[in-house]
């Protein structure tokens, strides 16, 4: 009882146990908002990867792809069928696109409007909001609707979107016609044939009409026809309502090129720079006659990627293993989205790990603190210690006073810090935007790093093994003090008193 009591007693008195119990305080909610603030981006980041790639790709190692999507399918159904819960076919392609700021490369996918948005989280990353309610879209060959495109509620309002679609095509259709109202028609060129009429120009009837037509839709990543004031606002190179020009090669021996025009229907924006600079997605039926990926006897087309979404709760790996076991290796490569992305994922858990070591050093900071203090009162209280002795307390005794105290600082800390750290995770949004009311400048800025509000996941884990780690330090910083007054003499004790 009696070292309960003197443990209260140094805790409630001894002011200079105070700084002990602020650090450890700082450095427990530290760890906890940084652990939950890093947890949040990654947990943002790989949902974004998943979503654009699905949880097993099988894909031809060919360019010229691998023919009857539905037999591939039955035949990986047959493989791991009861782990699978969607398929889709796939085409992609190195291409060039043209378009009004220049040529750029591209991976040009064909994919299935129908099937597309059930293998992954493409639908959730296009800017239309009817696209983004819907989770799903049509690229028909001039069958979709160009859509007046407006900024939905849970992304950035972009000026130039407000006019897109519909009526920008009318728009930038009307202003060509005008131009070229000013421009004398070319001569016609003599007839191949004697006797025929060149017609230089078309009937209405087969006129291209930009003002009421559009050709196949096409979505662009958003990085690619737009660029990044340093105000940090979005300005359009293209906008939905743009004719492009894509070009890729076939799959004819020697290949030649071969190039349509597109209408691009909808923008992409995945937040990851690498996709939204480099993606375009067409219809796949119309990439596969581009490229020449199909039987005219038959209409069957060939595919070069089809990617499996799992039942939840399925293992990734092993559906892969599977498939890698039923498939031919020098034909197929086999890999879930983990694979795709090792290296990334690998450094995001390395700086994690890295930075989770340097905090706790806050706290192994404050466990020297500790240390120092209890060793001052050691040598303070050496003469109550002598008196505690001489009365009969055996050295195990005084030894649990300190470590009482230890253990009892620690409590205090790491509860409060906790508590602190919670709460800041709680309105971090809050705390963020009022510490820029302060300063004058946001301290988290969307615009830079494509964030709408900072990610913040509470994993009770962590925060378990962060208060027991704050626990052990303080116990274990008062450990070589405790073990000191326990081994003091009471005679010694008493000598100069």
């Amino acid at each position: 009882m009696y070292k309960l009591l003197l443990c209260w007693r140094y805790l409630c008195t001894r002011y200079i146990a105070l700084a002990s119990i602020i650090s450890v305080m700082l450095g427990v909610a530290t760890m906890i908002v940084v652990n939950s603030v890093m947890s949040g981006f990654a947990s943002e980041m790989q949902n974004r990867i998943h979503g654009i790639v699905s949880d097993v790709v099988f894909e031809a190692r060919s360019l010229d792809g691998m023919p009857d999507a539905q037999y591939h399918e039955e035949q990986i159904r047959r493989v791991a069928g009861d782990q699978i819960e969607a398929m889709s076919a796939t085409v992609k392609v190195p291409a060039m696109l043209y378009s009004r700021s220049g040529a750029h490369p591209v991976l040009l996918f064909g994919i299935d409007e129908k099937t597309q948005s059930s293998v992954g989280d493409f639908g959730r990353y296009l800017q239309h909001p009817e696209n983004r309610k819907a989770m799903s879209f049509q690229l028909r060959d001039g069958g979709y609707d160009v859509r007046d495109h407006q900024s939905g509620p849970d992304i950035p309002e972009r000026k130039a979107m407000s006019r897109a679609g519909w009526p920008y095509r009318r728009e930038m259709a009307r202003m060509e016609k005008f131009q070229q109202s000013f421009v004398k028609p070319e001569k016609p060129a003599a007839p191949a044939k004697p006797g025929a009429v060149a017609d230089p120009f078309p009937t209405p009837e087969n006129r291209f009409d930009a003002e009421k037509q559009q050709h196949t839709g096409a979505v662009l990543g958003i990085a690619m026809v737009s660029y990044r004031t340093s105000e940090g606002e979005d300005k359009f190179m293209a906008l939905p309502g743009d004719d492009v020009k894509l070009t890729t090669v076939t799959v004819d021996q020697p290949p030649r090129d071969s190039s349509d025009f597109f209408t691009i229907v909808d923008l992409y924006e995945s937040k990851m720079s690498e996709y939204d600079s480099q993606f375009v997605f067409v219809p796949i039926q119309k990439l596969q006659r581009l490229r020449g990926m199909y039987d005219p006897t038959t209409g069957i087309g060939r595919i070069n990627i089809i990617q499996i979404k799992l039942k939840p709760g399925a293992d990734g790996n092993a559906v892969r293993d599977k498939l890698q076991a039923a498939f031919s290796p020098a034909l197929y490569s086999i890999y879930t989205w983990r694979d795709n992305q090792g290296a990334l994922l690998a450094a995001v858990q390395m700086e994690s790990a890295i930075l989770n070591l340097l905090l706790f050093l806050i706290i192994a900071v404050a466990g020297f603190g500790i240390l120092a203090i209890f060793y001052m009162i050691v040598v303070e209280k050496t003469r109550d210690i002598g008196i505690l002795k001489s009365l009969g307390a055996p050295g195990r005794g005084v030894m649990g006073i300190f470590l009482g105290y230890g253990l009892s600082l620690g409590m205090v800390g790491s509860g409060v810090g906790m508590a602190a750290g919670l709460l800041i995770v709680r309105y971090i949004n809050e705390i963020a935007a009022a510490l820029g009311w302060i300063t004058g400048r946001p301290v988290f800025d969307p615009k830079i790093y494509y964030f709408y509000k900072i990610p913040a996941i509470v994993m009770p884990q962590t925060v378990t093994w962060i208060v027991v780690g704050a626990l052990a330090i303080a116990v274990a910083a008062s450990i070589l003090p405790a073990r000191r007054a326990a081994r003091l003499h009471p005679v010694e004790a008493l000598r100069y008193e």
